[in-house]
């Protein structure tokens, strides 16, 4: 039996996650705006969390904006988690976007994240870094 033969029938995996940066603009701290689109999971999100951090880690201001995530379980939510305590020990400000309907919101809501860094869209999480 080939590989070709135990995927024949089955779909094909869900697509990793992806992220993006962003330099925030002239009017707001120096940062960066994190996109992140697909699933956030036990797979893809030490990568994740790698690729972040390396990118980020020196920077005042963080936005991670999970409004394209697709699926996000726990391992999602302790990457965010982690994410959140390495910026908030070196004394950056974080805020997460999260719709209010989105997948992101209804499992950080289930899993009592911390409300106070979760913003319904980038605009107002960009205004709570400036407050």
């Amino acid at each position: 039996m080939t590989g070709d033969e135990v995927l024949e029938g089955r779909s094909a995996p869900p697509a990793a996650a992806t992220v993006s940066f962003q330099e925030l603009t002239e009017d707001e701290p120096p940062g960066a705006l994190v996109s992140f689109v697909g699933e956030i999971d036990l797979g893809t999100a030490p990568a994740l969390g790698e690729t972040v951090l390396r990118r980020t880690i020196e920077l005042p201001a963080v936005v991670l904006d999970l409004s394209a995530v697709t699926f996000l379980d726990s391992a999602g939510v302790r990457l965010l988690d982690s994410l959140v305590g390495a910026y908030e020990s070196r004394g950056s400000t974080i805020r997460l976007v999260a719709p209010e309907h989105g997948v992101a919101r209804f499992t950080l809501t289930l899993c009592a994240f911390r409300s106070d860094l979760v913003e319904t869209s980038v605009d107002r999480a960009r205004s709570a870094l400036l407050s």
